[in-house]
């Protein structure tokens, strides 16, 4: 491991360049009223302002190892150990200005997503390389896609998060120091060396930026950190010596990537754009509580604190007691999350529980059969007949209809229970009523569709039975006619049968 004072002399230079730095860079953006301003809901600040946290983090980060660089002959230089420090400080670079740009003069979310994907690109062309899941080797077309994936998803959740004073750079600086214990632990010289300047930029930041912040991270802050804690993640799973390497990451960064998990599950569970902005997320649910925004992040700082116990664990663990310390993970999140009590998930649960997913699949075949065999309907009596065996996967206590002129009925209104009735006007004349008794149908969420399927198909069966035209009586059917009007005997429809 390389000499501990230079690994102490980076990180204090990044503490002290930012706390000289963040009053500068804030002073001069309020001198030019380049502020975020409240707005009384997702926004829960009093005043206006900056948003340039990114700007005195990213110089700090970066100063040291360039002093560094100028300071030391190339040959004796720490930096030789860690060959993609400057690619992955490039590509860093253009998450950063992403960020900027999306802080000063705003960008379309499209625009925000490829600058990550670009950066992330450029990560990985330059060695941060997922290898492996779960103690798989995977190939290379597959380790890119999963790379860039993971990379942008941990750039978003700490943009993500970054909703209450201090709490996404602190949980920044729990999770680079959870990595470089880790690194501590493997031996990992180069992952020692890029991450405890970031926890130095990260504590003096935290001065300003607690609550009551003076300056927030912004977008170019909040992507920049999350951008380096994914890329830190993937070069620790790769000197993991534990089957599931990537893990430990993932614990040491739960939080933020449990809470943009939840997020798109609770957007697509309720039908939203999944890149909408909401009040849905971790911090909003424990303000909803009625906690303070001080303890709401202290407390999640303890989460934190925790997770980074059990990833440090799980990473130096033998493979069987890391799945208990996995298991514990689970455990521990699960409960945290029911604590929040999101209503989408137990509305979820309750649907599961009560088979009410069955119903709807068995329901909409149902309703396939219906219309396959609607279409192939003959006449007004074989159309009832269709309607009236696909009404059995309803509790319907009485079902009419008049179909080209002619009634049909299957049951009769009653009083007692009570029941709602529904009439679907099919055009020309036809419609069909139904009745049914109130609280006894739970079948109702597939009734819909397909009272609109019997008024888009039933219509257009009864055209096509007009349209159809008519075959010539065959000479049974004459004799059989003839017959009838001899006499309606089924003895003389039988000998004219086999007259034939």
């Amino acid at each position: 491991m390389m000499n501990l004072h230079i690994l102490l002399a980076l990180s204090a230079g990044s503490f002290l360049l930012t706390l000289v730095l963040t009053p500068l860079v804030r002073n001069a953006f309020l001198s030019h009223n380049l502020v975020d301003e409240p707005d009384g809901g997702r926004k829960l600040h009093q005043r206006a302002v900056p948003r340039i946290g990114g700007i005195p983090i990213a110089i700090a980060y970066v100063a040291p190892f360039a002093l560094l660089s100028l300071l030391t002959p190339a040959g004796e230089s720490p930096l030789r150990s860690v060959p993609l420090i400057v690619p992955l400080i490039l590509s860093a670079g253009i998450v950063f200005l992403t960020g900027l740009l999306d802080d000063v003069i705003g960008l379309a979310p499209w625009q925000k997503l490829a600058g990550q994907v670009l950066a992330a690109a450029g990560a990985y062309f330059s060695g941060v390389r997922i290898f492996s899941l779960a103690g798989i080797g995977i190939p290379e077309w597959l380790g890119l896609p999963i790379t860039l994936i993971w990379l942008v998803m941990c750039s978003n959740a700490f943009n993500l998060i970054d909703g209450l004073d201090g709490l996404a750079s602190g949980m920044g600086l729990f999770a680079t120091l959870t990595t470089f214990l880790a690194a501590l632990l493997h031996g990992n010289e180069a992952l020692a060396l890029v991450t405890l300047p970031l926890a130095g930029a990260l504590l003096g930041f935290l001065r300003y930026n607690f609550n009551p912040a003076s300056v927030f991270l912004g977008d170019s802050g909040s992507l920049l950190i999350g951008f380096l804690l994914g890329s830190y993640g993937v070069i620790w799973s790769q000197k993991s010596a534990t089957l599931l390497g990537m893990t430990a990451p993932f614990m040491a960064l739960a939080i933020p990537l449990l809470d943009v998990c939840l997020s798109i599950v609770r957007r697509w569970l309720r039908g939203r754009p999944i890149f909408s902005a909401d009040r849905g997320h971790i911090h909003h649910r424990l303000l909803d509580l009625g906690w303070t925004q001080r303890r709401a992040v202290l407390v999640l700082y303890a989460v934190c604190g925790f997770y980074a116990v059990l990833s440090l664990l799980q990473s130096v663990l033998s493979n069987q007691v890391g799945g208990l310390v996995i298991l514990l993970f689970c455990l521990a999140t699960w409960a945290g999350i029911q604590h929040l009590g999101y209503h989408e998930f137990n509305a979820a649960g309750r649907t599961l529980r009560s088979g009410a997913v069955q119903r709807l699949v068995h329901g909409q075949i149902a309703i396939h059969a219906f219309e396959k065999r609607i279409r192939t309907a003959r006449s007004a009596e074989e159309c009832w007949q269709v309607i009236r065996e696909s009404s059995e996967m309803f509790d319907i206590v009485c079902l009419q209809a008049h179909l080209r002129g002619e009634p049909f009925q299957l049951g009769h209104p009653q009083a007692d229970p009570p029941s709602w009735q529904l009439r679907i006007p099919l055009g020309d004349g036809n419609y069909v009523n139904l009745w049914c008794a109130f609280g006894r149908n739970h079948k109702s969420a597939i009734l819909i569709p397909w009272v609109e399927s019997l008024r888009v198909h039933v219509p257009a069966a009864l055209l096509a039975m007009e349209e159809r035209p008519q075959s010539p009586p065959t000479d049974v059917d004459s004799l059989v006619q003839l017959a009838h009007e001899v006499g309606p005997s089924p003895t003389a429809v039988t000998r004219a049968k086999e007259a034939v």
